[in-house]
């Protein structure tokens, strides 16, 4: 049986299992699962292809990166839609997060300066920043909607927009950081990221693996406390407050 064979029955084994268990449970993600799974599949395999020619011919890396950070605040964007203002406030955080980010990586040179690694660790940050970016929207937008009265009375007392909602505004930055927090202190106790293992499978001794690894879990926290931050900033100061959620009957 040859390698492509036992790829595609495996994922279908797998998908299979999931769809099966959601249904048994009654959960309504099954479509959004089938979904995700066919999109990850095709998306990888044009990356793959793209990434043959990128590495052959690196000039290409510039509309790599943009195409991934566009992807990304376009998808971080159409969750916040709700927050006035969110589409140009994802696309400034995103972009000082993963911008700082990876440029102190990749120009320092914390790793070794190549297009391979430009685009690896791009990659990785550009996408913690998207999902900062929206677990900082989302936790915003719901406290906005939750503590809509306290934030009202502040208003009354003469507080400022921006400080009526700050006690909102940080803790949606702080609940935002919760998922790279607790991978950065696990890693290597409850899981082996991607990054490790993808280094390992590629050659690379368990040092460099590791070394790899550590560089881009900080360099995460440092994109999303970022993005985060800025974010809230830009979110921050609501002109209008959004409408609480209707109680269920």
């Amino acid at each position: 049986m040859s390698d492509s064979v036992r790829l595609a029955l495996g994922l279908v084994v797998l998908i299979a299992i999931a769809l099966a268990v959601l249904s048994v449970a009654g959960v309504g993600q099954r479509r959004a699962v089938l979904v995700a799974s066919g999109r990850a599949l095709v998306q990888l395999s044009v990356v793959a292809l793209a990434l043959r020619g990128v590495f052959s011919a690196p000039g290409f890396v510039v509309l790599v990166l943009a195409v991934m950070f566009g992807v990304a605040v376009w998808t971080a964007g159409r969750r916040l839609r709700e927050l006035p203002g969110s589409a140009l406030a994802v696309v400034v955080a995103c972009g000082c997060g993963a911008a700082l980010t990876a440029g102190l990586i990749v120009g320092m040179p914390i790793l070794d300066r190549s297009v391979r690694t430009l685009v690896a660790v791009s990659g990785i940050v550009v996408g913690g920043t998207m999902t900062a970016a929206t677990l900082t929207g989302r936790r915003l937008l719901s406290g906005l909607r939750s503590r809509r009265e306290e934030v009202e009375g502040w208003l009354a007392l003469g507080a400022t927009p921006r400080q009526a909602v700050l006690p909102i505004a940080r803790e949606a930055a702080a609940e935002a950081l919760v998922p790279a927090l607790d991978q950065t202190r696990t890693v290597g106790l409850v899981t082996l990221p991607g990054a490790f293992v993808g280094a390992l499978l590629g050659g690379a001794s368990a040092v460099d693996a590791a070394r790899f690894q550590i560089v881009v879990l900080v360099g995460l926290l440092c994109a999303e406390s970022i993005t985060a931050v800025v974010l809230t900033r830009l979110l921050g100061a609501p002109r209008t407050l959004p409408e609480p959620v209707p109680a269920a009957p």
